[in-house]
């Protein structure tokens, strides 16, 4: 009987019974969720998720078809939800009836699919305090308000006196009062602009004023328009620019805002149209705050009297488009030095020296955000023109995968390894978002992500490959850390290939890419023009003095405890200290070329060029130290190790599994 009603079926039910059981092993094998074949009254709904542009309310209208719904949880960024029904056979009419239906959600088509789950954790709300000194005062102007300030800060292109427009990579801007100069990411203060801020907006500040958000009036107004997709990464706005308190009124359309302390706590804040957002305290001094760039948020289901808080209570997310929205940032030029209780972060009370060798591992964690997150934040665009060649032997790793075959490539920067290999599936990470932005707009799979602590299950990939980022961390215990983790995503027998750049940058008798020159290339040196060698060799011996009156131990910079300076480098020099900064020399349009609008830390100038100069800090690797460092790690053996111009590189396979950790559920 049963081999009957089998025949009977027809094409199209045995390709939707094809397609639910590869989403079952999609979801067990990408998020450990186990589906069961007898009928329950809880379900999985594959391609239903936020994630995929699925939105709550879209979803409810198909699910209320099945029967009554209990609960419907969402989570942020998933293509799947879990709905609950009120009885079993309420889910057994919904697996029936629904799956296999096509919704139209957000200019696309998706197709549905149900399987059983056993239960479904509901238990997920967490409250999420502002950060102290955050408020969000929802409607604090009316719409006519609004309406009268959009036109009082129109921007389009016109040129006067005034006021300065600028079109910048991620918005337009206009600056009244004061101009803020992103070269130096700071205002002069002695150059205001004519007229001061429009009229429109002495009804809002005075307002402030009496309500007591702010004791002065501001004198700078910055305003932002942001098209739909458009963000602005992580940052702090320079503490000596501007006074304590900073007003940010949202116009147009709501938005979410992200906050994130240094220890890693993050909170991510929704700005409702014509709602005004007051930083003051720490939450001006020491969160970054930004605004990721996306066409779609995660946000609440729309409540009477909202905070703008965001939970993580999955039953009450939907996804909200984003339209062109306008920010008023309004603050007030500080004239002395900051003397605020976050000296750590704030640039008028950092020495003007060079920051010190981490010790502790907070220490760390701060010399690679500002030397390493911000500034590839702030280069990225011109980062990513300067990398469209892979290194030949990196090629041959990818060709050399099996077709089929997982890779992740950690820290894949533009994206440019991802798409090597057309027969494998790829996904890259990044710590930079806007580095991952341009793998994802080239077409790659890629997700922004810490390369200590990767969201991919363990055990899941096939290959990793790990090229110019572990030589980013600053202490052994996080280069052996993020070799690891690399490991902890392999299958047994999988492989990893790994690059860090190499202090022995003559190898063989032969130079490395990095120390050849042009021979046609010459500088300008007190007058004098000087052939190239000549004038590599000057920089060499200016930077030698610099290292031997330099070589000494001082307290300050990162950490507390007496430590050796980190030295900047001279650029196309051999390497004299194995921890370093490199500097970066922004070229072509420095607005076009950087993210934020401000950090916590002046970016030095080129006086030849007028360029932003920024510094990379790297710890370039001796003979056998990463095979050394790679087999301190449980689980691998090295297949090969090698000197590839100027890299030190190896191989590596996992043997086993060491821990409960690694294992595959």
């Amino acid at each position: 009987m049963d081999s009957s009603r089998s025949v009977r079926r027809t094409k199209e039910e045995k390709k939707l019974l094809r397609r639910q059981i590869k989403a079952s092993h999609i979801l067990l094998k990408h998020e450990g969720i186990s589906t069961v074949s007898h009928p329950t009254k809880h379900l999985v709904v594959s391609n239903g998720g936020l994630g995929n542009g699925v939105s709550r309310e879209s979803l409810l209208e198909v699910l209320k078809e099945g029967g009554p719904v209990e609960t419907l949880l969402t989570p942020p960024a998933k293509p799947y939800a879990f709905v609950t029904y009120s009885s079993v056979e309420a889910g057994q009419n919904a697996y029936t009836f629904l799956n296999g239906r096509a919704l139209q959600c957000q200019e696309q088509s998706v197709t549905l699919y149900f399987s059983y789950v056993e239960k479904v954790d509901g238990d997920k709300s967490v409250s999420c305090a502002l950060p102290p000194g955050l408020s969000v005062l929802e409607d604090f102007v009316s719409p006519e308000e609004e309406l009268q300030l959009l036109q009082a800060v129109d921007l389009t292109p016109h040129t006067d006196d005034v006021t300065v427009q600028k079109a910048l990579k991620h918005r337009s801007v206009k600056h009244y009062g004061y101009e803020f100069r992103y070269d130096n990411n700071n205002v002069d203060k002695d150059k205001p602009l004519p007229g001061g801020l429009p009229a429109e907006c002495d009804a809002l500040l005075q307002r402030c004023l009496a309500d007591g958000h702010i004791s002065v009036l501001p004198d700078q107004l910055t305003v932002n328009q942001y098209q739909s997709g458009q963000g602005i990464p992580p940052h702090v706005d320079t503490h000596s620019a501007f006074e304590d308190t900073i007003l940010s009124l949202s116009l147009g359309t709501k938005t979410v805002m992200d906050f994130k302390h240094p220890d890693g706590r993050s909170v991510a804040v929704v700005l409702p149209e014509r709602s005004l957002l007051v930083m003051k305290g720490e939450s001006r001094y020491l969160w970054t705050h930004g605004i990721t760039p996306r066409k779609y948020d995660v946000v609440p289901v729309l409540e009477a009297g909202g905070s703008g808080v965001m939970t993580s209570d999955l039953s009450n997310l939907t996804l909200s488009r984003r339209g062109t929205r306008i920010s008023l940032t309004f603050r007030k030029i500080r004239h002395t030095p900051c003397n605020c209780a976050y000296p750590s972060v704030c640039d008028s009370q950092q020495l003007p020296s060079l920051p010190t060798v981490p010790v502790a591992e907070d220490d760390a964690c701060r010399l690679e955000s500002q030397y390493v997150h911000q500034v590839y934040e702030e280069i990225s665009s011109h980062f990513s023109s300067t990398r469209h060649s892979p290194w030949p032997q990196v090629r041959d790793f990818l060709l050399s995968l099996p077709p089929g075959s997982v890779l992740a490539d950690i820290g894949c920067g533009n994206g440019k390894y991802l798409g090597i290999n057309p027969e494998v599936m790829s996904v890259g990470c990044d710590r930079s978002v806007n580095l991952v932005q341009i793998s994802i707009e080239r077409g790659h799979e890629a997700f922004v992500s810490d390369a200590l602590s990767v969201p991919l299950r363990s055990g899941s990939c096939d290959a990793c490959i790990s090229i110019a980022v572990i030589h980013h961390f600053s202490t052994q215990e996080r280069r052996q850390a993020a070799v690891r983790e690399l490991i902890r995503l392999l299958k047994v027998g999988g492989r990893a290939l790994i690059y860090v750049w190499a202090m022995e940058q003559e190898y063989n008798n032969q130079k490395s890419k990095y120390l050849k020159e042009r021979t046609t290339e010459t500088s300008m040196e007190n007058g004098k023009e000087l052939k190239t060698e000549e004038y590599k060799s000057n920089q060499q011996e200016e930077h030698d003095g610099k290292m031997r009156s330099d070589m000494k131990f001082a307290k300050g910079g990162f950490g507390n405890a007496t430590q050796a300076r980190i030295h900047v480098h001279t650029n196309r020099t051999t390497f004299l200290s194995q921890d370093l900064l490199v500097p970066w020399h922004l070229k072509g349009n420095a607005d076009k070329n950087k993210g934020a609008t401000s950090s916590s830390t002046d970016v030095p100038v080129d006086n030849t060029s007028q360029r932003p100069v920024f510094h990379r800090y790297y710890h370039v690797f001796q003979q056998g130290e990463l095979e050394k460092l790679c087999l301190g790690v449980a689980g691998v053996k090295a297949l090969r190790s090698y000197h590839d111009q100027g890299n030190w590189c190896v191989e590596l396979e996992k043997t086993h599994y060491t821990s409960s950790k690694d294992d595959i559920a």
